[in-house]
C-alpha cells in the first residue's frame, strides 16, 4: 500500500521529527552491514504513546511464540523505566546498564521468565542510558550479534514515543511492529512515529496492532483511519495483524504479574495473542538489508569515505 508524494502541512509534527538529533553520520557508522543469519527474526514493538499496553503485547506474543516452539529473547528497551521484568515476577540481580557500562557480558544477565522465554531486564530509575551514545550502541551491537546463533526470535520492548533510543531500536529491527489503541490520542501519536521513522530514516514498512479494541469492527475502524491519513501523507506500506480485544482478565493477569495467554489460555485475549503469533510467522521476516543501523551484521564499510556519503 503506497502512496502520493507527501503533502503534509502539519508543522507540529515537522518539529517533533527535527528534535531528534541522530545524525546521518552516526547512522552511517552501523550502514553496509550484511546479514549474517537470514532466518533469525528481530522485532521492535513499538508505540506513540504510554498506555497503549504495548509491554503486555510484546510478554504474551513471546510466551505464544515459545509455546509454538521458538526460541525467543525479549529485550526490555525502555532503559530507564523497563517493566517488562515486573510484568513477569522477576527480580533481576543484573540489568541492560551494566551492559552498557561494560560491567557485564549480555549473555551474563539473562534471565529465565515463566513461559520458557529468556529476557534482557532493563533499569529502573536510572537516566544515564535514556539516550545511548555511540559507544554503546556499539556495545550492544556487538553483544547482541554474539547469540544470534541461541534463538529463532529477538522482541524488542521500545519505550513509547520519539525518543533517540525509539528510534535506533525500531531502525535496528529488521521488522517493526506498531501498537495503536482505538484512543484519538493513541492514533495521531502512532502517525507522528511513523512518519518520523519514514521520512527521516527511510523505514517503508510497518504492521500494525490494534490494543484493547472492544471488537473486531472497532479494531478495523482504527486500522483505516491510520491507513487513510499515511496512505495520503506518507510513502510506506501498513500491514493489518489483527487486534487484542478488551479483556478484564488482561488485568487480573496484571496484578498476578504471570502472562494472559498463560495464567488464562482460553480468555479472548489469549487467542488474540495466538492469533497474532501465527500471523506473524506466516508472514516472514524483513531480510533486506535497510542500509543502516541493523542487528546481526557483520560487515562495515570498508572506507571512512563511505561512511562520509551517508
Amino acid at each position: 500500500m503506497t502512496s502520493t508524494k507527501c503533502r503534509d502541512q502539519a508543522d507540529t509534527l515537522r518539529q517533533l521529527a527535527g528534535s531528534v538529533n541522530m545524525t546521518r553520520r552516526d547512522a552511517g557508522l552501523y550502514a553496509g552491514r550484511i546479514n549474517s543469519r537470514n532466518d533469525i527474526r528481530v522485532i521492535s514493538v513499538t508505540s506513540g504513546k504510554g498506555g497503549v499496553g504495548k509491554s503486555n503485547v510484546v510478554v504474551n506474543l513471546a510466551v505464544t511464540l515459545a509455546n509454538m516452539g521458538k526460541k525467543v529473547l525479549v529485550i526490555d528497551a525502555d532503559l530507564g523505566i523497563g517493566n517488562i521484568d515486573i510484568l513477569l515476577g522477576l527480580r533481576p540481580q543484573f540489568t541492560m546498564n551494566h551492559v552498557l557500562s561494560g560491567e557485564k557480558r549480555l549473555d551474563e544477565i539473562i534471565i529465565t521468565a515463566p513461559g520458557g522465554i529468556k529476557v534482557v531486564p532493563a533499569g529502573l530509575g536510572v537516566q544515564e542510558y535514556t539516550s545511548l551514545g555511540t559507544p554503546e550502541r556499539l556495545r550492544l551491537l556487538d553483544e547482541l550479534d554474539r547469540l544470534e546463533e541461541n534463538f529463532d526470535v529477538f522482541i524488542i520492548d521500545t519505550e513509547a514515543g520519539i525518543s533517540e533510543n525509539v528510534t535506533y531500536f525500531n531502525v535496528a529491527a529488521r521488522e517493526i511492529l506498531v501498537v495503536v489503541s482505538p484512543e484519538p490520542t493513541s492514533i495521531t501519536d502512532v502517525y507522528a512515529l511513523i512518519k518520523l521513522l519514514s521520512t527521516r530514516y527511510g523505514e517503508r514498512h510497518f504492521k500494525v496492532l490494534v490494543n484493547m479494541a472492544r471488537d473486531q469492527k472497532e479494531a478495523i475502524n482504527v486500522f483505516e483511519k491510520l491507513f487513510n491519513v499515511s496512505d495520503r501523507f506518507l510513502n510506506i506500506s501498513l500491514d493489518y495483524m489483527g487486534c487484542v480485544l478488551r479483556d478484564d482478565l488482561v488485568g487480573e493477569s496484571v496484578r498476578q504479574q504471570k502472562p494472559v495467554c498463560q495464567l488464562y489460555p482460553n480468555a479472548k485475549a489469549s487467542r488474540c495473542f495466538t492469533a497474532l503469533a501465527r500471523k506473524i510467522m506466516a508472514s516472514g521476516g524483513e531480510n533486506r538489508l535497510k542500509g543502516n543501523i541493523q542487528f546481526f551484521s557483520r560487515k562495515n564499510f570498508p572506507t571512512a569515505a563511505g561512511l562520509e556519503s551517508i
